[in-house]
């Protein structure tokens, strides 16, 4: 069984962005907040806010949305065992995910990367065009 730390104080909102994994640094957590990425029961929040047991978050990271809730507070960054426990995120959102991340999947296969290097006329062409967004 994974030991979950808490504390039963509440925890500052970027604190717990941080503790729960979702960012790698404080100062990356508090400029999500301050953004508008993190949503604290559908409204905007500030970074200082204090989160509860309960609450719902919806937080953008990368272009994923998480909808998550709350589960258990910790204001030191743990293990990601640990970290996980802190959150449940809901069926549709992890759904929503995952379709978006085929749709993307599914749009890059179109693009081939050349097998070799441009040879003397392709580099002329390329670098041609290059000049037309110059001028």
């Amino acid at each position: 069984m994974i030991e979950q730390p808490t504390t039963a104080q509440p925890v500052r909102l970027d604190l717990w962005l941080w503790a729960a994994r979702f960012y790698r640094t404080r100062a990356l957590a508090k400029q999500a907040v301050e953004t508008g990425r993190v949503d604290v029961g559908g409204q905007r929040a500030k970074a200082a806010r204090a989160v509860r047991v309960g609450d719902t978050l919806r937080v953008e990271r990368s272009g994923e949305v998480f909808e998550v809730q709350v589960r258990g507070l910790s204001d030191t960054r743990g293990p990601a065992p640990v970290a996980q426990a802190l959150y449940v995120e809901s069926d549709a959102s992890r759904a929503r995910r995952e379709a978006a991340r085929e749709l993307a999947r599914a749009q890059r296969t179109g693009y081939r990367a050349p097998e070799t290097r441009p040879d003397k006329r392709a580099r002329r062409l390329i670098r041609a065009l290059g000049d037309i967004d110059a001028s």
